[in-house]
């Protein structure tokens, strides 16, 4: 028996709008409306809309809430000041991937963390089971999966700001890249939080579920290009953005995915810390890199690597960047070929195509 798809509070609302629908990690999520090519342009010269109900919040309160966020995450949330957000990573002992995710510091005893849509309770049972050793409370923080309470409606784009600030009477230009602020739009309860995953400024706004389908259509009405995660997927990509599943996963560290920079090694134990100072002293074996196809043809998720003729590695994401007008990936290479210049060929069905690594990201926005 099929298992039944899990839907976010807007999956009428893309019904509605004729968007094509997949099954995404067990959600069943729009992968595009008119076309990702449009949605993709949309987002790169105006602003567009995603529906990204399928992420997972989880909430850490309480006296020691920092002493926890900093020992289960690798940057440190120590640093961060009431109303900032970071990129951090959760981890294994063994150094490897549990989840990516964003930290954001609502007070010194509450932080409100975003997580991966498929990985949300296993991420929650991960952070529980470091707040308590033994039957016994090791922090005095209460951990809450509050994802069934939140839908998450992504506005991203240079003229997201224009777009979204007749709605709300809260200063968004005063809200720095990585910062938030609560506050109401549309009338409506919302966390307004100036980050994304496209690559372009944007905002990513926080409401209650019931009221998603309201905000949803009001940004609609001011002109938003509903986008769906087709063109998600390719904007991401042109700016080297990890998925996970992807670029990382439980066998892969942050070291290897060029995420060292969300390791702070500086600061007291944190799960995993062992384990990337071993790696880190005994040297990277391997290293994620971009690439773009010189031969013709598109190096797809999973495609083998060769470098001189011999296997060397495989490809993590790749496909058209419509932007750029190539047709660009990320991969692992040993360390000696992960320089940009490096010849490589990708295998597309059965043929090695010439391909070249190149530095990333592969799109960066004007500032």
């Amino acid at each position: 028996m099929a298992e039944t798809l899990l839907e976010t509070p807007l999956f009428r609302a893309h019904v509605a709008l004729g968007a094509k629908m997949v099954d995404f990690g067990g959600w069943n999520m729009p992968v595009q409306y008119k076309g990702i090519l449009d949605e993709h342009k949309a987002v790169r010269s105006a602003a567009g809309v995603f529906d990204v109900s399928h992420m997972g919040e989880i909430v850490v309160r309480g006296p020691q809430a920092l002493d926890l966020v900093n020992y289960i995450s690798t940057n440190d949330a120590a640093k961060l000041q009431d109303g900032q957000a970071h990129y951090s990573g959760l981890l294994y002992e063994h150094g490897g991937f549990v989840d990516d995710i964003l930290v954001h510091r609502v007070s010194a005893t509450e932080f409100f963390l975003c997580v991966n849509a498929s990985n949300q309770d296993k991420d929650f049972g991960h952070i529980q089971s470091y707040s308590f050793f033994e039957g016994q409370r090791r922090f005095d923080a209460m951990v809450e999966n509050a994802g069934p309470r939140y839908a998450q409606i992504a506005v991203q784009g240079p003229q997201s700001l224009a777009l979204l600030q007749p709605l709300t009477q809260t200063d968004l230009a005063a809200i720095r890249y990585y910062w938030f602020q609560d506050g109401e739009v549309a009338g409506l309860p919302t966390r307004i939080a100036r980050t994304g995953y496209t690559g372009e400024d944007g905002f990513e706004l926080y409401v209650a579920a019931e009221n998603a389908v309201e905000l949803w259509n009001r940004l609609l009405s001011l002109g938003a290009v509903p986008c769906g995660l087709g063109a998600r997927n390719t904007l991401r990509l042109e700016a080297a953005m990890a998925l996970y599943g992807h670029e990382i996963d439980a066998t892969i560290s942050p070291l290897e995915a060029g995420l060292g920079w969300i390791v702070k090694f500086a600061k007291p134990d944190f799960v995993g810390k062992a384990a990337l100072e071993k790696q880190k002293a005994a040297g990277l074996a391997r290293k994620l890199c971009g690439f773009v196809m010189k031969g013709r043809g598109i190096g797809r998720d999973g495609y083998e690597v060769l470098a001189n003729g011999a296997p060397t590695g495989w490809v993590t994401s790749g496909g058209p960047a419509p932007t750029l007008n190539q047709n660009i990936g990320l991969c692992y290479l040993p360390l000696a070929l992960a320089n940009p210049g490096q010849a490589i060929e990708v295998v597309v069905r059965q043929q090695p195509v010439a391909a070249e690594v190149v530095p990333t990201p592969f799109y960066k926005r004007a500032k």
